[in-house]
């Protein structure tokens, strides 16, 4: 069981994936909102059921899954129907986040929430006992993007602009690991880190 949850999060290309693939090396569990949220609206889930009711039967596919194309062309086009399915998702999702964390083996747990800022942060998540942010220079992030995703400079550039600010995630975090180097210049900041969680979840 785990007590202690960190909560992991930073800006589209900031390095997340590396830093919690480290994480799991040295044993650490790691639950990721993308899967989760995936998860929480599988045919069965009340989450799929509530979503059928507000958009209709129409946005579930002949299996009884999500269609998931038509929901993302109601919610871009229509503010409110976007809140809708938040008010909808994001409560599933952070009660399964924290379900996993606390079931998982070993001293302490990481939930990787991409938009944890964008999400409310601590308050939407008291259950975190600290949040790490991975970060990068904006235009590192643009770089790698172009790189990663073949886009062009500016949808690169929008699509950091759909985030919140570098300056706003920075507020939320208790602990800051800097990704501005090759991959492998993150092993002794990821152990470190390693090593002060498991101190603190020993204190508890």
């Amino acid at each position: 069981m785990s007590d202690f949850i960190i909560g992991l999060t930073g800006g589209v290309a900031s390095g997340k994936s590396e830093v919690t693939r480290r994480f799991e090396a040295l044993g650490v569990h790691v639950a990721d909102a993308d899967v989760v949220a995936r998860a929480v609206v599988e045919p069965g889930q009340p989450a799929l059921a509530r979503i059928a009711e507000r958009f209709g039967a129409g946005i579930l596919l002949a299996d009884g899954r999500l269609d998931r194309r038509r929901l993302r062309e109601q919610i871009f086009s229509d503010p409110q129907a976007r809140a809708d399915l938040e008010a909808i998702t994001h409560p599933a999702i952070r009660l399964a986040l924290e379900h996993e964390c606390r079931v998982a083996a070993g001293p302490y747990a990481i939930a990787a929430i991409p938009l944890l800022a964008e999400a409310g942060g601590r308050a939407a998540y008291p259950w975190l006992g600290r949040i790490l942010v991975v970060d990068a220079p904006v235009e590192l992030q643009r770089a790698r993007l172009m790189r990663r995703d073949g886009v062009d400079e500016a949808l690169a550039g929008r699509m950091i602009a759909a985030q919140v600010s570098r300056e706003a995630r920075l507020a939320i975090a208790d602990d800051v690991l800097v990704n501005d180097g090759h991959p492998d210049h993150l092993e002794t900041p990821v152990r470190d880190l390693d090593a002060r969680y498991r101190a603190l979840a020993s204190r508890l």
